[in-house]
């Protein structure tokens, strides 16, 4: 009942061109990796404590004020971010609204609605994360979530771009590759999990812990980093190696070119991500460029997800020429 009088609601409003619901798509997509790009930039800066409660910044008001224990920068930079999620809401709602006014098919309105469902869901882990003093296993299950949001939201992006009506009888999907290597794009995808969680794993024993105050230490997960960092390593190795393999079987196979082109980017991006890790392991990990290692994170997440989804489109059959009747000729004589 409450859906469809939210549905009466929103059909008072302008049906949205498919274009406007695309740009508030890629807008979903850009907010859901920026707020975990901003969560690092909070945690370099040891403002992760700036607002020490949650939902209020401190007891009795929602925003920073002057206190003897909190730098004004801290509050500045943990307020800021907080801010900014209300970004990550107000798109969560639009592209609800947007499909839904739209009269999307039912996969894309589903697609939207994980948006604010996982945005509530994220919004209660920060909470917390700030409530038990930044634990490094509540930090770290704060950035698989951002992680898995940047994947739904290139999901969700691009079933909107895809048509509604005009699919072939009998199928939503076509295979563009065989299905060993679909299963094999899963597992890369799994491995790419794991060198997620070895990598939180590894800023959970780094030195940015999120705030330095020395009355209340934020606890650290007890493993040498040099291990960690190893198996973070072995992981990213392992992740490459399959990406190699399956872009030999994509050419091997003849792939579309399309889904060949996603691979490349998934092989850069990656490439790029490994490179910035050696060099802040070999330069003491600086602040800077744990925030460009998270930005990585979220970029080889998106286009993973990108990769997964051309292997299966929404199959659209090709146009059929127009059939004309042929006109008798008279021939001259």
């Amino acid at each position: 009942m409450l859906y469809r009088a939210f549905v009466r609601v929103v059909d008072l409003l302008p049906e949205p061109a498919r274009r406007v619901q695309v740009a508030v798509a890629v807008a979903v997509l850009i907010s859901q990796a920026g707020i975990a790009v901003t969560g690092a930039v909070v945690r370099v800066t040891a403002s992760g404590l700036g607002c020490p409660t949650w939902p209020q910044c401190f007891p009795g008001s929602f925003t920073p004020e002057a206190h003897a224990e909190v730098a004004g920068v801290h509050q500045a930079v943990e307020f800021g971010n907080r801010i900014l999620s209300f970004l990550v809401v107000v798109t969560a709602a639009l592209i609800v609204i947007a499909v839904t006014r739209a009269r999307r098919r039912r996969e894309v309105r589903f697609y939207a609605w994980l948006m604010p469902a996982s945005t509530v869901v994220q919004a209660v882990v920060g909470g917390i994360t700030v409530l038990t003093g930044l634990l490094w296993w509540t930090v770290a299950i704060h950035l698989l979530l951002s992680m898995a949001m940047v994947w739904l939201s290139v999901m969700l992006l691009e079933k909107v771009r895809e048509p509604d009506t005009g699919v072939v009888a009998g199928s939503d999907a076509v295979a563009q590759v065989p299905a060993p290597l679909r299963w094999l794009t899963v597992l890369s995808a799994v491995v790419m999990a794991g060198v997620l969680v070895a990598g939180t794993m590894v800023t959970g024993a780094g030195p940015h812990a999120g705030d330095t105050s020395p009355q209340n230490p934020v606890p650290r997960l007890r493993v040498q980093i040099v291990t960690l960092v190893h198996l973070h390593a072995d992981l990213l190795i392992a992740y490459l190696a399959l990406l190699v393999a399956l872009g030999f079987a994509l050419v091997a196979v003849g792939a579309p070119v399309r889904v060949r082109r996603r691979l490349y980017v998934v092989v850069a991006t990656v490439v790029v991500q490994a490179l910035i890790g050696v060099t802040q392991y070999a330069l003491n990990v600086p602040e800077a460029l744990v925030v460009l290692h998270v930005a990585g994170a979220g970029a080889s997440v998106a286009a993973t997800a990108a990769l997964w989804i051309s292997l299966r489109p929404r199959a659209v059959p090709e146009p059929t020429p127009r059939v004309t009747a042929d006109r008798a000729v008279t021939p001259s004589v």
